[in-house]
Order: structure tokens, then sequence, then C-alpha cells
């Protein structure tokens, strides 16, 4: 007889898909695969093929993101201790680059010859954008006709603030590795250092990061500060090459400290004196050279309203069309105070690393620790106070300028760059105005060109080699297969929870040919070693 089963029972038993999501999850596969069509070229047989999502967030799959985690790992590691100069040499360009390459040289001079004539040039200008399209998906990076555009620029003074100290200026020497070190024993060493920056102090705050007195806390200033983070963090990297005399290499990410403010975390290869780094920190500055917000113009239901005809916004009141960016920007005088200085507070942290000590790999961990999470989700508010202390800087944010085509600029009278319809002040849709984002728009992990002499394609690259190689399988010819991806609309279409199982089975066969490729490996070993016992 068969045993009943309670309401309460059946709703405890996971769903099928749920299951397979499980099962897939603790397999290693992607959660939320993409469908792509392959197609050999040889037969015309068209396969379907799931393709890892690649999401850098476990909140989205966690998986993907895990893999993301420790390829950013293996890179830091890969060029942090580098005792030789990284090869940074690019490759040459293979045979289908070389011929799009020709064609657009040969349709770029069509087209100059045509416009000094006075032709129409509107077909080659496609034909050109086209190429350079193609180019692109090809692995060519920027455009072959890349020069600046000709005009006036505008000129800030380039003389220091007062308030901050000179830097000697030093000649760049064509090296990137670390000074060497000799012990009394004769034994060399080349150290790194990891190097921590914050910003400055807001007023004065708990442990847990929220500050002791609200009312007295500078919201706009650490606003402003965590808007122009990245363009500080550029400007310490050049002060510190330009004082020391080096190329100095670095791997960094960005995370939010308890009180919500950015923090740098640096791999630098090569050590740095901390009197230096004291002087460089001290001497680093970013001057935001924006129109003033001081007077709030538009706010609440009196906003700009946009015309069509002239693609500008007007005055709802008078009509009269709103002060360009341009404009605005012409009317600073050489008399006017910058919007706003960032700088680094003076309080830093620097340790000299060995490479392969336990402190190494610490610190790697310590860098990629937050890299799977949003900026939000680093520091989860845990008392209302917290959660307070966020809002209050997200309000700060709201308004705030995040950059020269922000919509927020409408409320102090002046139109964003490139603007267009549907601007509307505190509720522009940049990077930097996400809650997840507090603020901060720039990139979360900073590698400097010539950290290990590899992109982070290359080492995926390494990684699918390195499998092929495990599995003795040979390199699959892209010439040989057309892919496209697969729509809702097609009829091929597979439904998410199909898709996961593609991905249950793909990864049981390739840990079963791993697992077999490894024991293989291991026996390979064990005769070595006995044949040479032998010997």
């Amino acid at each position: 007889m068969t045993q009943r089963t309670t309401r309460a029972e059946r709703l405890a038993q996971p769903r099928a898909a749920d299951a397979i999501r499980m099962l897939a999850e603790a397999s290693g596969g992607c959660i939320r695969p993409i469908q792509l069509r392959r197609t050999s070229l040889d037969t015309g047989l068209a396969e379907p093929v799931m393709v890892p999502c690649g999401s850098p967030l476990e909140s989205v799959c966690p998986t993907c993101a895990e893999r993301c985690k420790s390829l950013r790992a293996e890179q830091c590691r890969d060029g942090w201790h580098c005792e030789s100069e990284p090869i940074d040499q690019p490759a040459p360009p293979d045979d289908w680059q070389s011929w799009l390459l020709e064609k657009r040289a040969e349709f770029q001079k069509l087209r100059d010859q045509a416009a000094v004539t006075g032709q129409d040039t509107s077909e080659l200008d496609e034909l050109l954008a086209e190429l350079d399209a193609e180019l692109a998906k090809s692995g060519i990076r920027g455009k072959p006709d890349s020069a600046r555009k000709g005009g006036t620029k505008r000129k800030r003074s380039t003389r220091r603030r007062q308030d901050a100290p000179d830097l000697p200026r030093r000649k760049i020497a064509p090296r990137t590795t670390g000074k060497v070190y000799t012990a009394p024993d004769g034994k060399t060493f080349r150290p790194s250092m990891f190097l921590t920056l914050t910003l400055d102090s807001y007023g004065k705050v708990r442990e847990d990061g929220t500050p002791a007195d609200p009312d007295s806390y500078d919201y706009r200033r650490a606003a402003r500060d965590v808007l122009h983070f990245s363009a500080l963090a550029d400007r310490f990297i050049q002060n510190l090459r330009r004082f020391e005399g080096f190329e100095v290499q670095y791997f960094g990410t960005v995370e939010p400290q308890k009180r919500l403010a950015p923090h740098l975390h640096l791999a630098i290869r090569g050590t740095v004196p901390r009197a230096d780094l004291r002087q460089v920190i001290a001497a680093t500055y970013h001057q935001v050279w924006w129109p003033s917000t001081g007077e709030v113009r538009f706010d609440g239901d009196h906003l700009p309203v946009w015309h069509e005809a002239s693609g500008s916004y007007l005055d709802p009141a008078t009509g009269e069309v709103l002060t360009t960016w341009d404009q605005a920007l012409d009317a600073i005088g050489p008399n006017d105070q910058p919007l706003h200085v960032a700088r680094f507070g003076a309080k830093f942290d620097a340790q000299g690393v060995l490479a392969g000590s336990k402190d190494s790999g610490r610190c790697i961990r310590y860098l990629t620790k937050y890299l799977t999470k949003h900026l939000s989700g680093c520091h989860q508010p845990d008392t209302d106070a917290q959660q307070r202390h966020a809002d209050r800087l997200l309000d700060a944010l709201r308004y705030e300028p995040c950059s020269p085509r922000c919509a927020n600029w409408l409320r102090y009278g002046i139109q964003p760059k490139d603007a267009k319809k549907g601007l509307r002040p505190g509720a522009c849709r940049g990077k930097a105005h996400r809650a997840s984002n507090l603020g901060y728009a720039g990139r979360r992990v900073l590698v400097s060109r010539k950290w290990s002499g590899k992109t982070l394609a290359d080492h995926r690259a390494d990684r699918k080699a390195w499998l092929l190689a495990m599995l003795d399988l040979p390199a699959a010819d892209p010439g040989r297969y057309s892919w496209e991806p697969v729509t809702p609309a097609d009829d091929d279409y597979m439904p998410h929870s199909r898709r996961l199982l593609h991905v249950l089975a793909d990864r049981a066969r390739w840990q079963a040919a791993l697992g077999e490729a490894r024991r293989r490996a291991l026996e390979g070993t064990d005769i070595l070693s006995a044949t040479r016992r032998a010997a």
C-alpha cells in the first residue's frame, strides 16, 4: 500500500528544476547557460552548445563568479613577483586581420579622394564603419584613423596647488622589476609590496562604520570623493612612477570600508620606501574642473523641457535655451576654484611580501575576497544605524553630477553633454547612481599593462590549453564551424531546465574524462619512478 504524504512534506520536497540547478551548481556548471548553435561547415550538421554566462557576481551565477575570481587570482599571482621583464610584444596580424586592414586602407584612400573632390562619402563611411566593426571582432583594438580631432583645447593651469608639496620628477627607466637585495650570507631576494590607500576622514566613526555625529559628518565631500576615486587612483600611480623613476606595475582592487568609503588595495611589483609613499600620497590630488553646483535652478515639478526641433532643453518659464556644457566650462575663469579636490588620507598600510610565502597567498586571497559581490554587498547593514548611514550617503549622491553627461546638470541650469530627451534630475541612469555601486563607477580590478605580459583572455587560453593537453585532445579549428545565438523565437530554443540538463551532462562527461587523464598521468609517473629505481 502506497504511503500518502502530507502537504507540508510535499512542499519540503525539492522541485525537479531546483534539484537540477543544485546538481549543476555542485558540479561546477553555470546555472544561467547561454545557448548557441554550432554548425559544421564540412557536414552542415547543427548542434546546441551551452556556453557559461561568465557573470562575475555570485548573486547571478555562483560558479561563474568563482571561476572569474580564481582567474583574477591567477593573474595577480602570475605577475606579482616577476624577476624578468614580461614580454609585451603584440602578436602579428593573422591572414584574416591582414586582409581586413588592407581593405580598410583601400577604402580609406578612396574616401579621402572623394572628400577632396566634393563627392558624397556616405556609402564609403558606412563601409569603413563595417570594416572597423569586423576588425574589432577579430581582435584589433582601436580604429586605424584614431588621430585626435582638431579644434581649440581648454587650458588649465598646470601649476601645483599651494597646499600640496612639490614632487621631484625623475627620468623613468624602462624597467618594471623591483630592486634586488643581498643578505649577509650572500643570498639574494627581490621582495614586492602590498599597499592599502584610504580616503580622508569625514568625521569620527564608530567601530561599525557609522558616524558618531551624523549631523556633522561631511556626506557631500564623501559623495564627491567616491565619484572621482578612480581618477585619484590613476593620479597616484602617475606620481609614484615619476617619483620612483621606473614603470611601477600594479594589480589593484577597489572595495568599500565599513564607513562605505572606497579604499584601494595594490599589489606592487618591487618595493617602495615608506618615506617615498608618504610623500607621494601627500602630493597626490585630483581637481574637478566642472561648473558650479552651488545654485539649484530647477527642482520638483519646475524642470527644464525638451525642445525636439533644436535638440536642447529650455527654461519652462522663459523659453530660453539652457547653457550648454561647453559654454559652462568656458565660463570658468582663471581665478575660479575647482568644484572639488579629491585626496587620499594620510594613513596607509604597506607590507613587504616575498614570492612563495604564506603572506603572498594571504594577500592574493584578500585582494580577490569581494570581487564576486556588489560594492553594497561587501558590508551588509546589520543595524538600523548602518542602514541610515547608507541611506544618507545615497541621498548625498542622488543629485551630485557623476559625469559630463549626467542628468543632474539640469538641476543647476546646465545642459548635459550630448543631451537627449527624457533626462530628469535625481534619476540619472549612470553606474555611479545605482545603489549597488555606492557612487563608484570605475573598474573593480586595476591592472597595469606590463603586469604579466598577458591579458585576461590570454590567461583563459592558457587554462583551455592545459585542459586540452590533459585530455589529449586537439585544439578545435574555428574555421570549421559557424556560431550563432539561439533566441526564444527559434524552434530549437531550449527552456532553462533543459539547458541545465545539458550542462549537467557535459560536466559529468568532462569530469570523468579529466579524472581518467589524471589517473593515467599518475600511473605514468609511478612507472617512470619504478624504472629509475630499477636502473
